[in-house]
């Protein structure tokens, strides 16, 4: 190792150093929910948010232990309506986070190994680079994951509520009440998101909440404003007694058209993007046409 390699190596821990005593003297801002969610009591927390499993698996343990010896502000703010809409916990997501942070950590280092075990040498300053480039983008790639697993998991929601709103158009349409047309087309179903229901829908008669107050705060959980939709209407037909069932009809096939054009538009964006590649073929189809002819032309030149 070279003096400048050794120079840069303690400029690098001295500055990690500074860097790690200057974090710990700023004094960190709590995050407002949880110390809310804490001090609160139980009946009135949120149930939206997915609770730890009793035998937590490897990548739950790490986020557990991230969650009680890391900073907040390291690890992030965790995006709580996509892990409620994924069924999946804070841990979890945490523990993805530092478990793909420090594959980053070790891969270059394996690399480098490797290397070095073949012959070639690698300056000091590449694997340096590298594992902090590598384990700061695999320790951000889990908020993206989940964001993406959300809009999927949102997307089946949105086709289960489409179900559900038939349901309840059809319970109201047969001469059932408000509550009884929820509970009844929540029973139909055997997804998630209809036991999510069911399971709100039973919590407000236990506490005796209204329904549609449940189903609101369960779509402010999850992200879902189709729930939000149902809930005003059934609402409105407990309150004033109106028939709903055209209305709800409606709805359902406005989600449904929704639907529809979002998988048209995705499948158009597809479509284009395999323009490129149908491009790339035609040239080279093109190039072996035209290789032959020029070769024997240069040669013959």
């Amino acid at each position: 190792m070279t003096t400048l390699q050794i120079s840069l190596a303690l400029g690098l821990v001295v500055g990690l150093g500074v860097a790690g005593i200057a974090y710990a003297l700023v004094p960190v801002q709590p995050d407002l929910g949880d110390v809310l969610a804490r001090l609160s009591p139980p009946a009135r927390r949120r149930s939206g948010a997915p609770t730890a499993s009793v035998d937590p698996d490897i990548e739950e343990r790490l986020g557990l232990w991230a969650e009680r010896t890391l900073p907040t502000r390291l690890l992030g703010v965790p995006p709580a309506r996509d892990l409620a809409v994924v069924r999946k916990t804070r841990a979890q997501f945490y523990g993805k986070k530092v478990l793909y942070g420090l594959l980053g950590m070790v891969l270059p280092t394996a690399v480098t190994g490797f290397f070095a075990l073949i012959g070639l040498r690698i300056p000091f300053v590449v694997p340096v680079g590298a594992t902090l480039l590598l384990s700061t983008v695999l320790f951000m790639t889990p908020s993206r994951d989940i964001g993406q697993e959300a809009k999927r998991a949102r997307t089946e929601s949105a086709r289960a509520l489409s179900a559900f709103i038939e349901l309840c158009a059809l319970e109201r349409n047969s001469g059932a009440g408000t509550v009884v047309s929820l509970s009844n087309a929540a029973e139909v179903g055997d997804s998630w998101i209809f036991r999510r229901i069911s399971e709100e829908l039973a919590r407000s008669r236990y506490n005796g909440q209204p329904p549609w107050d449940c189903l609101e705060q369960l779509s402010e959980d999850l992200g879902l404003p189709e729930l939000a939709e149902i809930a005003d209407t059934m609402r409105l037909a407990n309150d004033e007694g109106s028939q709903v069932y055209r209305q709800l009809r409606a709805r359902s096939a406005s989600v449904r058209s929704a639907l529809l054009s979002a998988e048209l538009a995705e499948a158009g964006q597809v479509e284009e993007r395999m323009y490129l590649p149908g491009s790339l073929l035609g040239v080279i189809f093109l190039a072996l046409l035209m290789a032959p002819p020029l070769l024997r032309l240069l040669s013959a030149s």
